[in-house]
């Protein structure tokens, strides 16, 4: 089933629009999604494009957020609100077919920050970096969760929330988030580990486990990505 269809058996509550003031608010439980980030690392797991099969269920992922949010306000936190965003980019000429996507994910509860893909720096991390340091601002998060595995961008910003006593967990897939999973400031949680985010368990090869007959591990990006970034192995 997908999102789309999972709207109407879906408990969670719209979430309000996104403001850009510094009124009062409740404390914020806050998930934001990197999905060029994890699309990658998905497509990297099953060798191509998912199928319905392989696509993550937002409205699990929801779920498994408000009972994350309860759990934490049980610990003397308030009122708190749970708050999802997912943050993506739209490449030239696709917006038709990414449309009836980004409306069934508004439809769920989550919020949508698109940009446009310009070219290759035409990434969301900034973006997703800004918003969380904006939902920080005095003090305003009883917890972070990022699903991502760009330890690059977000490792050093997310330790540091985390050393002011913030809970902060990494969502994401373990093998593509090593500087995650051995954090000693950060809780790592593997995305096929939330109850219903997938459908079908991932078909997923790992270097410590290995079949006897060999394993094929497909690249994470086009060898033609080389003549666009202008990127070196060293």
């Amino acid at each position: 089933m997908s999102v789309s269809e999972e709207v109407s058996n879906t408990a969670f509550a719209p979430i309000p629009a996104l403001d850009t003031s510094d009124s009062h608010h409740n404390k914020r439980v806050l998930l934001v999604w990197d999905a060029p980030n994890l699309d990658m690392g998905l497509g990297a797991i099953l060798g191509g494009r998912p199928t319905a099969a392989y696509r993550p269920r937002f409205d699990a992922l929801g779920r498994w957020l408000l009972q994350r949010t309860a759990e934490l306000s049980t610990n003397g936190s308030g009122i708190l609100e749970a708050e999802a965003t997912v943050f993506t980019n739209i490449a030239p000429g696709s917006a038709d077919v990414v449309r009836p996507w980004v409306e069934a994910l508004r439809n769920v509860g989550f919020a949508v920050f698109a940009k446009p893909k310009v070219d290759e720096d035409s990434d969301v991390d900034d973006d997703m970096l800004d918003h969380i340091e904006f939902r920080n601002r005095g003090g305003g998060l009883a917890g972070v969760m990022v699903a991502s595995a760009d330890g690059q961008a977000f490792r050093e910003p997310l330790e540091s929330i985390a050393a002011t006593g913030v809970p902060v967990q990494v969502l994401g897939f373990r093998e593509h988030a090593s500087w995650a999973v051995t954090s000693e400031t950060l809780e790592f949680l593997d995305l096929e580990d939330i109850p219903g985010v997938f459908r079908e368990s991932l078909p997923r090869v790992s270097l410590d486990s290995l079949p006897d007959e060999g394993a094929w591990l497909q690249p994470f990006r086009p060898l033609s990505a080389l003549l666009v970034g202008r990127q070196g192995v060293s």
